[in-house]
């Protein structure tokens, strides 16, 4: 999560520059769908691992046999 969160900084100091020095829109844009990407993954990421973990903390591991619904909900976060 820390790489992707520094991939992101990057990005964003990227658009800093880019938008003082008066680069085209586009390359603006790019640089912050950039931004963006890597900002959701690294919370999607996270909320997956706080799942998993709290999930096994509260009901103990469960068996890759038995783990259906908590594959489903960690689906359907990446609509949050």
């Amino acid at each position: 999560m820390v790489k992707r969160l520094k991939r992101a900084e990057g990005h964003l100091r990227s658009v800093v520059e880019m938008i003082e020095a008066g680069r085209p829109c586009l390359e603006i844009a790019q640089q912050l769908q950039a931004v963006e990407t890597d900002v959701a993954n690294a919370k999607r990421t996270r909320i997956h691992d706080h799942l998993d973990h709290c999930l096994d903390h509260v009901v103990g591991a469960v068996p890759k046999a038995k783990r259906g619904p908590i594959d489903e909900i960690k689906a359907i976060t990446k609509y949050l």
